[in-house]
């Protein structure tokens, strides 16, 4: 009977340590499972970060264009008036010697 005791007592024993592993397996593998879920929400979300990180680069790049666009032609526009203030400058100059020939000098020494 001692005997009967002991092989039932064991065979519970085995019984619940199957019991216990599977739950632990069970648990080992939920756990592994929300880890990968995590893992591929974080590459996701890196992924998600560098194409943010690409468009605004490209956006960064787009409004230096820009901005080296806007500041050529306001260049040309000031070299273009400085050109025609140039070319005045000298007209009015051609003028002023042609008034100045042809206004008759008089010597007048006293």
């Amino acid at each position: 009977m001692r005997k009967i005791v002991i092989a039932a007592t064991a065979a519970v024993a085995a019984l619940s340590l199957a019991a216990c592993s599977e739950k632990t397996q069970d648990a080992a593998s939920d756990t592994a499972t929300s880890a990968a879920g995590d893992m591929s929400e974080a590459a996701e979300d890196v992924g998600d970060a560098v194409s943010d990180l690409g468009d605004k680069a490209s956006n960064v790049a787009n409004d230096a264009a820009d901005g080296v666009k806007d500041a050529a032609a306001d260049a040309a526009k000031k070299a273009e008036k400085t050109t025609d203030d140039i070319a005045a400058d000298a007209e009015k100059a051609a003028a002023d010697v042609t008034d100045a020939e042809s206004t008759p000098h008089t010597n007048d020494q006293h």
